[in-house]
């Protein structure tokens, strides 16, 4: 398993760092404009969130097959004992998910997670980012030359279709972490595999260059590289490759004390943007403030005055160790990290749930936790935060940093969306349910749930029947609001019902009714119950009637601590003619007309039976991760600030497009039995038919090989040579094999003379029975033109 940067948390001082930074590259630092070294592009001026991927599961179908950074025993599934997480997921919108040996969450359902490998997982993952306006995601890239090389591999190319599909940007970060002989391996892998992922229109830029990170050159500890002149050798390297070289680098990066080691100013001074590691340096907003005046200040002085990129980390705080403080800690580094000037600001990290520094959708409360197992929510210090809160306090710190909001120390982000920052808040919303009995699936945690489209219903002709919330700890309240889903073909009813409270789950007393309340889909089909304030940890709905269906439902349950004078409960109107406005095989296009509500429209969620799948702001969105050639149909809600759901708009029947004649190979990972000079393998795959791979002379056999990621049918490749005139006429000796487990390999075509002739081209299709294969390779022993194997192109085709 990969060395994770949570074992790397020293002991640091602050030392003398004003000490080190001349008066004048201090007054510059507070008067220099943050574009002082480079203007706006994919990371200067943007905010990075550090995306690691790493979590994968068996049966995902990962070459890893393990519980890769879910358990410290990867051949068991996860538990309280056998862990290495420290925050759990808000696991509602996967559609995949696997069995863990937790004990159940809290609200009874049982504990599961999600995989880096499901394709899913990455685009729900960028989905947030792009509604979050993170801009550019940094795939973190360990050694890969061990087990975990062909996971890491297919990683890199789902994260490159995420990004694509969601427009947002991402680069390659290498992270040198235990990487022993890193120096030539770091770039043979840029340049066999990595590098092809610059063809991609989402590869992040910037002044021009595509944007390469390297992470841990000069930390001060023997899992990293103690040969400075080895680490300068890379990072001119790198630039010499035509990269805009970024580097992680340690806290103390510029006096060369504490985390880290002398001696390494100029491979630090070498970068085009630095950006000191924070996680484990501070957990308050006062430490924030200290490390301002200390090192934020000096440090920004010293790379205005040498040209070089400034980009400072932010980080939300571990939830187990207490430190988030519903927000402030993070709004309070991007206050400081803004006004400091910084060039952009690095998440550290977006799904990091080993360290708990994750702005990921996180558990809310203990009722989204497994029992015992130790984990907090984002709820910990008694503050409700909905789990996308920190996804959205980012979103605000990147409009601080891009001049879209003033500079200001006061948080602007409510940690429940629509809710002001406080205010009043749905006290049953996640929490532990209990329940008389259910009808088929419609189980009692569905009232809890926030989706008004999910119910409660007892067993028919039953009466009576009841559903409580268990708010976890008593507490004041005076008002329930009871919902049924708001389509019209739920037509108006009315229950017979009481409410009743109690404080341990045993003896009640009653809080309203009991009497006849109408549900009207034409008013939303709520009702609002108001009581005398009282004290209680469990609301229990005792129903005895029904005269819409012969028994009880609800779909929501909501319980509040005031009696909310002026209380939204009205829905918005139903979006309007939804229309699909384009569509590939892999997405589909939609539109709509505008909801309306009386106070105010905050969003939109479009459906695919039961489940969101986007959520956005405007009246149009694009569906990704389809498959293809596959019927689907959708609808539209709309929300208010209040949580209230409109009903559904019309339903859009769509099939996708068949798959296109889609190259199988294109940026994926390659391999060979060697190669002359600067002509790797990974240049077969770059979509660029003037590079290309050649071996070394007077050697054959040769081979290149691609690897799919996975195995597919497979039945043409197509192989090019640059297509000038330069490039004469020749003849490659060459046969075309496959293997589904890199082993091995069965021949497919050939061998057999092949004839490269500029005059069509300089290409050669080759078809042959249809193959299941992962790695396909072409081996050659012949060439006429030029004693080596030489490719410029190896296109795979399923027919």
């Amino acid at each position: 398993m990969a060395v994770s940067r949570r074992t790397f948390i020293t002991s640091v001082v602050p030392g003398t760092a004003l000490a080190a930074v001349s008066g004048t590259e201090l007054i510059s630092a507070m008067t220099s404009a943050a574009s002082a070294a480079s203007p706006v592009g994919d990371v200067v001026g943007k905010i990075t969130v550090g995306y690691q991927g790493w979590f994968a599961c068996p049966g995902d179908g990962a070459p890893i097959n393990t519980w890769w950074h879910w358990s410290q025993n990867g051949s068991q599934p996860p538990s309280r004992n056998n862990t290495t997480i420290v925050a759990w997921p808000d696991m509602r919108e996967f559609t995949r998910s696997y069995p863990t040996a937790y004990g159940n969450l809290g609200n009874g359902q049982p504990a599961m997670l999600f995989s880096s490998y499901d394709q899913q997982t990455v685009d729900t993952h960028f989905r947030w980012m792009r509604e979050n306006n993170c801009d550019t995601a940094a795939l973190q890239r360990f050694n890969p030359n061990g087990a975990e090389g062909p996971t890491r591999d297919a990683m890199a190319v789902k994260v490159r279709s995420a990004a694509e599909a969601n427009g947002r940007k991402f680069y390659v970060m290498y992270d040198v972490s235990g990487w022993t002989n890193f120096q030539p391996e770091i770039k043979a892998d840029w340049t066999n595999k990595m590098s092809a992922m610059v063809a991609s229109s989402a590869y992040a830029r910037q002044n021009g260059k595509p944007v390469v990170g390297i992470w841990g050159f000069g930390f001060n500890e023997a899992k990293h590289p103690s040969d400075a002149a080895a680490c300068l050798d890379v990072v001119n390297w790198f630039k010499s490759q035509g990269c805009y070289v970024m580097g992680g680098v340690p806290t103390y990066w510029r006096t060369g004390i504490n985390d880290c080691r002398p001696g390494f100013i100029e491979v630090f001074n070498a970068y085009n943007m630095l950006s000191p590691w924070m996680v484990g340096r501070i957990s308050t907003a006062a430490d924030s403030d200290r490390f301002y005046n200390d090192l934020n200040v000096p440090d920004q002085a010293y790379c205005n005055a040498r040209g070089i990129d400034y980009q400072p980390c932010v980080m939300p705080g571990e939830v187990t160790a207490r430190h988030r403080a519903h927000g402030d800690f993070m709004w309070r580094q991007f206050y400081n990290m803004v006004r400091v000037g910084a060039q952009g600001i690095y998440i550290s990290m977006f799904d990091e749930f080993n360290e708990g520094n994750q702005i990921a959708k996180t558990a809310e409360n203990q009722s989204m936790i497994p029992v015992d197992s130790g984990f907090l929510g984002l709820d910990e210090d008694g503050t409700v935060c909905s789990s996308d809160y920190y996804l959205r306090l980012t979103a605000d710190g990147g409009r601080m940093l891009k001049g879209q909001i003033a500079l200001t120390s006061v948080r602007p982000t409510p940690p429940v969306a629509g809710n002001g920052g406080g205010g009043d808040t749905n006290l049953a919303r996640g929490k532990a349910t209990q329940e008389s009995s259910h009808n088929q699936n419609f189980a009692s945690p569905n009232v809890v749930d926030g989706d008004p489209n999910s119910y409660w219903e007892s067993p028919n002709n039953a009466f009576p029947q009841w559903v409580q919330v268990d708010l976890g700890s008593a507490a004041a309240i005076g008002r329930v609001v009871l919902k049924l889903p708001p389509q019209a073909a739920w037509q108006t009813r009315t229950q017979t019902l009481s409410v009743q409270g109690s404080t341990n789950g045993s003896s009640y007393a009653t809080l309203a009714g009991p009497s006849g309340y109408t549900f009207n889909p034409a008013t939303g089909n709520a009702v609002t119950i108001t009581f005398a304030q009282t004290s209680a940890r469990y609301v229990r709905v005792n129903i005895t009637a029904n005269t819409g269906w012969p028994a009880a439902q609800l779909s929501e349950l909501e319980v509040y601590g005031t009696a909310g004078q002026d209380t939204d409960t009205q829905a918005p109107t139903a979006p309007g003619n939804l229309t699909v406005t384009g569509k590939t095989a892999t997405s589909v296009s939609l539109s709509w007309s505008a909801s309306s509500d009386d106070k105010g429209v905050t969003g939109y969620q479009v459906r695919r039976g039961g489940t969101v799948v986007a959520a956005v702001t405007g009246t149009s969105a694009t569906v990704t991760g389809l498959s293809a050639a596959t019927a689907y149909s959708f609808t539209v809600t709309a929300q208010d600030a209040a949580g209230n759901t409109s009903a559904a708009s019309n339903t859009v029947d769509v099939t996708t497009d068949a798959a296109p004649n889609t190259n199988l190979a294109r940026g994926k990972a390659t391999q060979e039995s060697g190669h002359t000079q600067t002509y790797g393998s990974g240049n077969v795959v770059d979509g660029d038919p003037n590079s290309y791979w050649e071996s070394p002379n007077n050697a054959f056999p040769q081979w290149v090989q691609v690897d799919l990621g996975g195995a597919t049918t497979v039945g043409r490749v197509v192989l090019k040579l640059p297509p000038q005139a330069a490039w004469q006429t020749r003849t490659q000796t060459l046969s075309v094999q496959g293997s589904v487990n890199g082993s091995s390999f069965a021949t497919l075509a050939g061998p057999s003379g092949q004839t490269f002739n500029p005059a069509s081209g300089n290409a050669v299709t080759i078809t042959f029975t249809p193959t299941s294969a992962r790695y396909v390779r072409v081996n050659i022993t012949g060439n006429t033109g030029w004693p080596a194997g030489q490719l410029s192109e190896f296109e795979i085709y399923q027919a």
